[in-house]
C-alpha cells in the first residue's frame, strides 16, 4: 500500500513538474523503473516557472549534472531519490533527510543538503528559490584564482570583507576555516550561508545562500547582487592574490 502512495505521488509530481497527463506520466515513470527509455513527450512551454518559484532560478538537478553527483556520492539524481522515496522521505523535515543521508549513507554533509534541496523540489515540496518553510533563498557562486584559505579570509576578514561588500552590515553566527561563514544580514532575519571548496592548490570555489528571504521579487533581487559582489570579489582577489 505504501508503495502503491508513493508511485502515485511521483505520478502526481510528475503530472506538476511537465503538464503531462496521468496516462502519459505514469508510462514514463514505469518505462524508467524497466530500464527502458521513456517515449518523448513535448517539453512545457517555454519560459514557464513552477508556482511560487524565482523567476530564473534552476532546479538543483539541473544545476548539478547528474555525472558529477554520481562521482562524488556514487550515486545519480534518479537513484537518490528512489531511495529517498523509498524511505518516505517526503513526510521528513528538510533537516531530517539531510540527516538521513549523512548517518544513513554516509554523504557528506554540502551533497547531503544539494540531494535533499533537490529532492524536495522534484517532489514539489519546494519550489526552486524556497524553503519548506515558505521563505526564499538566494545563491550564487564564483570559482575564484586563489587557494581556499584566501578565499575564506576575503570573507571572515572585516578589513578584506569591505573591500567587496561595502556598507554592507554582516554580523558572524558561526565560521569554519577554511570551509563554512554563516553571518546574520543587516541585523536579521535573513541570513548568509558561504561554503568554501579548494580546486587544487591555486583555485577554490565559494557557494553562497542567503536565506530568509521573504519572496520571490527579494530573492530575485538578491541573485542579481550576490553575482554582482562576487564578481567583485573575484576581481580584487585575482588581482593582487589576497585583495590586500
Amino acid at each position: 500500500m505504501t508503495s502503491q502512495k508513493s508511485f502515485k505521488s511521483r505520478i502526481r509530481t510528475r503530472m506538476d513538474k511537465t503538464g503531462e497527463s496521468y496516462t502519459i506520466a505514469r508510462r514514463q515513470l514505469l518505462a524508467r523503473s524497466r530500464g527502458v527509455d521513456p517515449e518523448p513527450v513535448d517539453p512545457p512551454a517555454a519560459g514557464a516557472e513552477p508556482a511560487g518559484a524565482v523567476p530564473g532560478a534552476a532546479a538543483q538537478t539541473e544545476r548539478i549534472a547528474d555525472a558529477l553527483l554520481r562521482d562524488r556520492t556514487g550515486r545519480g539524481w534518479d537513484e537518490w531519490f528512489a531511495l529517498l522515496d523509498a524511505a518516505e522521505a517526503t513526510t521528513l523535515s528538510h533537516t531530517e533527510i539531510a540527516r538521513w543521508l549523512v548517518g544513513t549513507h554516509e554523504m557528506p554533509g554540502w551533497w547531503a543538503q544539494t540531494v535533499t534541496v533537490g529532492y524536495e523540489q522534484a517532489r514539489g515540496l519546494r519550489a526552486p528559490g524556497q524553503g519548506r518553510d515558505g521563505t526564499y533563498t538566494a545563491g550564487a557562486t564564483r570559482t575564484v584564482a586563489v587557494p581556499v584559505d584566501r578565499l575564506f579570509a576575503a570573507f571572515a576578514d572585516p578589513t578584506l570583507r569591505a573591500r567587496w561588500l561595502p556598507d554592507a552590515e554582516v554580523r558572524l553566527r558561526t565560521a569554519t576555516a577554511p570551509r563554512t561563514f554563516r553571518a546574520d544580514w543587516a541585523g536579521g532575519p535573513t541570513r548568509i550561508v558561504a561554503g568554501f571548496e579548494a580546486i587544487g592548490e591555486t583555485r577554490s570555489r565559494v557557494a553562497l545562500q542567503h536565506e530568509k528571504l521573504t519572496g520571490a521579487e527579494q530573492a530575485t533581487e538578491f541573485k542579481a547582487y550576490w553575482r554582482d559582489r562576487l564578481g567583485t570579489l573575484k576581481q580584487l582577489l585575482e588581482a593582487d592574490g589576497d585583495a590586500r
